[in-house]
């Protein structure tokens, strides 16, 4: 069986920047086991599936290791595939997925997708998470990741975490953040658990991130910038009951796997 494949740079309008995804095109749902084979082959950050069924875009993303719940950068990249390369006209597009019906909506070279929020609520941090980044944070709040707070960008560039120990920790990822010089804000994203030490730029930890700077900031509109290596930048709203989260996305790759 042959596969057709995207491999997208999402968040970026850099080739080798931002976050690269995979994504895949089906006729129709292969065994859960297959498509995480797929993902570990591919070996990137997300792996998207997508089965056009009964009117629906069914969308599934898979890490090497797990399927996760909700992934950004990965639904971003599956619509500038869709847009660029499946000739899809419309001015928006919907993905049935297992967080629900997401929009994105196409504007220009900028995608805007409207997603769940996910604020994070105060948390009595355990002794473990400092110790896992060799940091003493500002404060600690919990969602699906922990949310931690630093007072200065800087710090958050200096950290070196124990992956390990972040392993252990009792959540999908830890986000990190601090105010932005050339940002209002910034952030890196650790997820050893789900097969990715450090994720390149993560839509899915603006879910949590917006509405946190929103409320401190008192700014609906922002900025962010995740300053992993590769580095990645992110238009982001807060909308009341969702965020919108926006970026630019360029191709790397266009080709077919053998299943």
């Amino acid at each position: 069986m042959e596969i057709p494949i995207y491999q997208i740079d999402a968040f970026t309008d850099e080739r080798f920047r931002g976050n690269p995804a995979a994504v895949c095109m089906l006729n129709g749902w292969l065994p859960d086991n297959t498509l995480q084979d797929i993902a570990a082959e591919n070996n990137l950050a997300e792996t998207a599936f997508v089965v056009k069924k009964n009117g629906n875009i069914e969308l599934r993303w898979f890490t090497p290791v797990v399927e996760v719940d909700l992934c950004g950068h990965a639904t971003l990249a599956t619509a500038y595939a869709f847009k660029e390369h499946l000739g899809y006209e419309g001015d928006e597009i919907n993905f049935k997925t297992k967080s629900g019906l997401l929009k994105v909506v196409y504007g220009g070279d900028i995608m805007s997708m409207i997603f769940p929020r996910r604020p994070a609520e105060p948390y009595s941090a355990p002794g473990e998470l400092a110790e896992a980044l060799r940091a003493r944070p500002l404060e600690v709040r919990k969602s699906r990741d922990f949310l931690v707070v630093f007072e200065h960008e800087e710090e958050v560039k200096a950290i070196e975490p124990d992956f390990e120990k972040i392993r252990s920790l009792d959540c999908l990822g830890v986000i990190v953040t601090a105010p932005g010089k050339n940002a209002d804000f910034v952030s890196r994203f650790f997820a050893p658990q789900a097969g990715i030490n450090e994720d390149p730029v993560t839509g899915s930890a603006h879910t949590t991130l917006i509405p946190y700077w929103s409320e401190k900031l008192r700014k609906k509109h922002m900025t962010g910038m995740q300053i992993s290596k590769r580095g990645g930048k992110l238009f982001c709203e807060d909308m009341g009951d969702k965020v919108k989260i926006s970026g630019k996305a360029v191709t790397y790759l266009v080709g077919t796997i053998e299943v």
